[in-house]
């Protein structure tokens, strides 16, 4: 069974104004999700760094946190304080554990892992784009909508990488079965990272 069927079953940005009300709560919670999984995303490679010594797989490690540094900032920029997950340093705990734990175990499960998270995350980004366009019109819903898609496609980018890196070999029951695990762990995330 390749990975991605696997997974699949279970750099300028603009720097926006702070948001002015009108946006719906729907929207608060999607960007309250999104700011969760950056965080997230960044402690995932930080707990890979810690752990690897693979110079591959480390220089991988830098250049996807240095994008995902990125979009935090951009979606800190949308998502005043008060109003992003206060479970923060239990979604920096889970990233850094999903980095570093792989990261014991060598590149491939490494490569896997991100790819389960980046497979969730185009998803994940998919849906919030169809929600915007259903939104009431908002002046800022356009430059939002971009610099969703913008981050949404590097995302993909860190997929393929990801995908391309664990090469053509079957997956070992035990790699599917974690992929799974940090597929639906993701879920789970996004749905107390709306709320909290």
């Amino acid at each position: 069974m390749n990975l991605l069927k696997a997974i699949s079953s279970v750099d300028v940005f603009s720097s926006p104004p702070p948001l002015s009300g009108g946006l719906s709560p729907a929207l608060i919670a999607d960007l309250r999700s999104d700011h969760a999984g950056e965080v997230g995303a960044v402690a995932i490679y930080r707990g890979v760094l810690a752990v690897s010594r693979d110079a591959d797989l480390r220089g991988f490690a830098q250049r996807h946190l240095l994008t995902e540094a990125r979009h935090q900032r951009l979606i800190e920029g949308w998502l005043p304080a008060p109003q992003r997950s206060r479970l923060l340093p239990a979604w920096r705990i889970a990233g850094w554990l999903t980095g570093a734990l792989p990261a014991l175990l060598g590149p491939r499960a490494v490569y896997a892992t991100v790819a389960a998270v980046e497979v969730f995350v185009d998803q994940h980004y998919a849906r919030q784009l169809r929600h915007i366009d259903a939104e009431p019109a908002h002046a800022l819903l356009p430059l939002l909508r971009r610099e969703l898609a913008e981050c949404q496609a590097d995302e993909r980018e860190h997929r393929d990488e990801a995908l391309a890196r664990c090469g053509a070999q079957p997956v070992p029951a035990w790699l599917r079965g974690w992929t799974v695990l940090v597929g639906r762990g993701s879920a789970v995330a996004v749905r107390l990272a709306r709320r909290w």
